[in-house]
């Protein structure tokens, strides 16, 4: 039994589309899951992207993915890597396969001096909680995330 653990390349956007939809079935927000195949294309694969992804594939076969992207921590005066997905098919679950992709941002949070690696969790997903403690991770119940989309963002723009 192998683990690969790969930049996506152009070719994968259906499988990132994919293994997204996936996960939103996993959280029950299928009905926010409206990326396709070409945004992502578009995101990760074109001129200048500002998103990116690494895929998992246990013995050749996709098993997961970790999306992320570069954020700065004002606190820490440095850049960090923000997680935005962590997916690991829940056939595939029990390989190492989620730990390998979070530690593979970690790696790369040393190696390019960045001063931190975060990411949200939801409240009712006890196994990620415990997993993501695990992994010496700190779970931040004090923050509440804000999010402003659709015609409150539209409104909240059309104020400026």
């Amino acid at each position: 039994m192998t683990l690969v653990i790969r930049p996506a390349v152009s070719a994968d956007a259906a499988l990132v589309a994919d293994l997204v939809r996936e996960l939103a079935a996993y959280e029950s927000l299928d009905h926010e899951a409206v990326a396709t195949p070409a945004d992502f294309a578009a995101a990760l694969f074109g001129p200048a992207p500002r998103v990116f992804c690494d895929i998992a594939e246990w013995d050749g076969a996709p098993a997961g993915l970790a999306l992320w992207f570069y954020n700065f921590s004002t606190f820490v005066g440095r850049h960090g890597i923000y997680l935005e997905d962590l997916f690991v098919r829940p056939e595939m679950r029990g390989h190492g396969i989620g730990k390998a992709l979070l530690a593979r941002l970690a790696r790369r949070c040393v190696e390019e001096g960045l001063g931190r690696l975060d990411w949200q969790v939801l409240d009712w997903n006890e196994p990620s909680i415990r997993f993501y403690e695990a992994q010496g991770a700190e779970i931040k119940r004090a923050w509440l995330p804000a999010r402003v989309s659709g015609d409150a963002l539209a409104a909240l723009a059309a104020s400026a």
